[in-house]
């Protein structure tokens, strides 16, 4: 992971002052500058629009005591998206775009969960106490594993309830 920081912050400064010169070579260095500046007024008003739109969701989600996880995923990539923006350069508007266009945004919210649950797949595996509790360490497993149907181990005894009224 600290080589693939260290490189993303080697190559993408190095990759967008490339595009920038070859954007500038064609169509002139002016208006290289206006396209970029046009590119950020309309993404901070994209950024506005969508974070106020998930912000609304999000208190929806709330309000109603539901699970706000897509909410707040959506609420992440717009702010990811609008430090993209913000920064100069074509690539890096290219990614923001992505994070915050609400068409596109399902797609990075897939792509995001999928890093991330790797990532914490692989953290868990080498984490020392990874052993330590196996998935059937005296706990059911829960309806969408697949020890679901299983029986648990142990003795099961067999017999009837009788409650008695403490009153009488």
């Amino acid at each position: 992971m600290r080589l693939l920081l260290f490189l993303a912050f080697l190559v993408v400064p190095v990759l967008e002052v490339w595009l920038l010169i070859q954007i500038g070579s064609v169509i002139g260095g002016p208006l290289t500058v206006a396209l970029l500046i046009a590119d950020s007024l309309l993404g901070a008003w994209i950024v506005r629009r969508e974070g106020r739109r998930a912000w609304r969701a999000l208190q929806s989600a709330l309000q109603t005591g539901r699970m706000p996880d897509r909410e707040l995923a959506d609420g992440g990539l717009v702010l990811v998206g609008g430090a993209l923006l913000l920064t100069p350069g074509f690539f890096t508007d290219i990614f923001g775009f992505l994070c915050v266009l609400p068409f596109t945004r399902p797609a990075m919210r897939r792509l995001g969960a999928w890093f991330f649950q790797r990532r914490v797949k692989r953290m868990a595996a080498a984490s020392p106490y990874a052993g330590m509790f196996p998935p059937s360490a005296g706990f059911p497993p829960s309806a969408g594993s697949p020890d679901a149907g299983a029986p648990q181990g142990g003795r099961v005894v067999h017999g009837e309830v009788i409650r008695e009224d403490r009153d009488s």
